[in-house]
């Protein structure tokens, strides 16, 4: 092989594993450091957006246990882990039900802090 095949080898081998071992750090969840709104989803080893990530969360545990709307489930209708997402003027948030009472589900399942200003899930609660 001459130096100049080697040469290129070995910046491609050093490019792909650059990219491997960052994306081997990411955390499940947690968004991408740029101002884009990608989040990783360690399950499938890609950025998605944050709906993506909700969708592909409610999707693993069934689907959404509720359609989206503006209106919550009625409260004596609603199981733990019970799943929706909430419309509002500034967007969408994934709700899910714990412990009696209807939550972000970022506040159960710990993903990424910036989930919680994310769309719709900063004004959840006004």
């Amino acid at each position: 092989m001459n130096n100049k095949i080697k040469t290129t080898c070995a910046i491609a081998f050093l490019v792909l594993s650059s990219f491997s071992a960052s994306a081997a750090t990411e955390q499940h969840g947690a968004f991408k450091t740029d101002s884009s709104e990608q989040v990783w989803n360690s399950e499938q080893n890609i950025w998605v957006t944050p709906e993506q990530f909700w969708q592909n969360f409610t999707t693993s545990k069934g689907g959404l246990t509720w359609p989206k709307s503006r209106d919550y489930p009625l409260y004596s209708k609603v199981n733990e882990h019970d799943t929706f997402l909430v419309e509002l003027d500034s967007g969408v948030c994934l709700m899910e039900f714990f412990h009696g009472r209807w939550r972000r589900a970022n506040d159960v399942q710990r993903w990424d802090d910036k989930f919680n200003s994310y769309g719709g899930c900063e004004k959840v609660f006004e």
